[in-house]
């Protein structure tokens, strides 16, 4: 199958979900109205050549009654033309926002489910920079194709409009061969036909290198786009470690592959604009230089001739749509390939878990203990990094998990079923909540009030909750900043942010707790005063610690050696 059948497929297989969704009686009476308001475009502009035929033989026949008339209709077109305009604009806008809304909805559920957007992260594929294919791309997916579809729709109305305006213009000519006599009927239609099949063939071959280049461009805005994200994001560590100079020279670089992708894009470009410049100017003499014999030996009139010519003109337009939209086909081709990437790396993560001897099970236990069984951790398509574990860890018991702390954590993100590579089972505790302590906790920009409660809504805990909390940990100085909007990722220092993950901890008081070197940015006594305050405050939880605390070894009761 050739690849851009290949995408036409795929393309409407997405479709299809977004015409059958919950919305789909709003949608499909918006998809209808603009339908309507498209049509009656189509009959305005039919309209306007017959008024332009009438007010032309008016002036050939120095009419004044006849122009004072053709003002008249003029006024009603214009009224008419402004409503429709308007109508069809508000119409149109609206389908579109409602496919971009159910598309971005579409793909951020499918890559936020059950720590998809972190699976992919380890996977190989065309799938880079997915916040740039959900804001931008899915953006220029949906707008591009309501935009599309509508001319696409408006070019074969007028095509069905005027080709018989311009057959009914072009009457009969005569062709003499020798003794025999040729007639031919809508001359004017077969010359359009043939000009523009002659038009688009070259538009075609002119515009092959503009969707590769445009798909390259996309790529590289996001590239660098997301570079200076995450220089934003770490600006601190950069700017202690004098990082300055290595970033500017990173930015330089991604920059300069912009520039070639660009001036590849700009290429392209350039032979377009050529070849429709040219197009164009030969569109708006080549209708009249053609209908004008027949006007000079008195076989039509001057509106007969310009009608003709107009008509002739708006056939060749709807028949130059793919011509006239090649940028635009090129820039709603290659988002929606790159939303497409992004879909289809998913769907293989999904057809990858449905397979039970690929990945490590995780199952709800009946009982109350959080079991391994014969659990292998390994990387993806990579060697095997500890295999034959076999515990049971039950309610209030104190784990430390020793050995290499990079294995702990793969543990920890097995257990809570974000990176299942490996083999075995772990079966969860039947009760209680399971609740991970990274060492960096994720404070959301906003208010302190709504990073702490995250990602619990902040109307659950009261006020009294969240200052008793604060002034457990040591961070009563922040009470009075609690309703303050800020970066606290960037206001806070390391440890303070490890603190107010422990404040999280304390306010949802979980059964089940995992310390992935949550306090290692605290001073040694300072972490055993967390680990203390935990023991005290959640004398029931169980806990299981990745930790590198001299004297903690107190702490736990039992060890798991990775």
């Amino acid at each position: 199958m050739p690849k851009s059948l290949d995408f036409l497929v795929e393309f409407l297989r997405l479709s299809k979900l977004f015409w059958s969704s919950k919305q789909k009686l709003k949608i499909r009476g918006t998809t209808f109205l603009l339908a309507l308001l498209t049509v009656m475009q189509m009959i305005l502009a039919v309209v306007v050549t017959q008024w332009s035929a009438a007010l032309f033989n008016a002036l050939e026949q120095h009419s004044m009654r006849g122009l004072i008339t053709q003002i008249g209709v003029l006024a009603i077109i214009f009224v008419a033309d402004m409503a429709v305009t308007g109508s069809h604009l508000a119409i149109k806008r609206n389908l579109q926002i409602y496919w971009r809304d159910w598309l971005t909805d579409h793909v951020i559920s499918r890559w936020m489910h059950d720590g998809r957007h972190y699976l992919i992260s380890h996977l190989p594929g065309e799938h880079d920079n997915p916040d740039g294919r959900i804001a931008e791309d899915c953006r220029v997916a949906s707008e591009s194709a309501v935009a599309l579809g509508h001319s696409l729709f408006y070019c074969i109305l007028l095509l069905i409009g005027f080709s018989q305006v311009l057959w009914a213009r072009s009457g009969v000519v005569t062709l003499e061969v020798g003794a025999w006599q040729l007639p031919i009927y809508g001359h004017l239609v077969w010359i359009a036909v043939i000009y523009t099949a002659l038009a688009s063939w070259l538009g075609w071959r002119v515009s092959l290198p503009l969707t590769a280049a445009t798909n390259a461009r996309q790529s590289a805005e996001a590239d660098f786009r997301a570079s200076l994200l995450e220089a934003q994001e770490n600006s601190q560590a950069i700017a202690l470690i004098h990082a300055n100079s290595y970033e500017r020279h990173l930015f330089r670089e991604l920059f300069c592959k912009l520039r070639t992708v660009w001036n590849t894009q700009t290429t392209a470009w350039r032979n377009i604009q050529i070849f429709s410049t040219g197009y164009a100017s030969l569109n708006m003499a080549f209708p009249i230089l053609i209908s004008a014999p027949r006007y000079i030996l008195g076989m039509i009139s001057l509106g007969a001739m310009m009608q003709a010519a107009q008509a002739f003109q708006q056939m060749v337009g709807a028949l130059s749509w793919p011509v006239g939209n090649v940028g635009g086909i090129a820039e709603w081709r290659a988002s929606v390939e790159r939303v497409l990437s992004l879909l289809k790396v998913l769907d293989n993560v999904d057809e990858q878990l449905a397979r039970p001897d690929h990945w490590i099970q995780v199952r709800n236990s009946e009982r109350p203990v959080l079991a391994l069984r014969n659990l292998s951790i390994a990387k993806y398509e990579g060697p095997t990094l500890t295999k034959n574990i076999n515990m049971e860890i039950g309610e209030g018991e104190h784990v430390l998990i020793t050995g290499n702390p990079y294995t702990g954590a793969k543990l920890f993100r097995a257990i809570a079923g974000v990176r299942p590579w490996g083999s075995g089972v772990i079966e969860l505790p039947s009760q209680g909540r399971l609740f991970f302590m990274p060492p960096r906790p994720h404070l959301p920009t906003g208010s302190l009030r709504n990073a702490i409660c995250y990602p619990t809504s902040r109307r659950v805990f009261s006020q009294e909750q969240l200052e008793q909390a604060l002034r457990l940990v040591g961070l009563e100085h922040l009470i009075d900043q609690l309703d303050q909007q800020d970066n606290w990722t960037h206001t806070l220092a390391r440890g303070e942010q490890q603190l107010l993950g422990m404040v999280r901890l304390l306010l949802n008081r979980p059964q089940w707790i995992f310390l992935q070197e949550a306090f290692d940015s605290l001073d040694p006594r300072e972490e055993e005063r967390m680990l203390r305050l935990i023991s005290e405050q959640l004398p029931d939880s169980t806990l299981l610690a990745i930790s590198h605390l001299p004297n903690g070894e107190a702490f736990y009761a039992r060890r798991l050696a990775l």
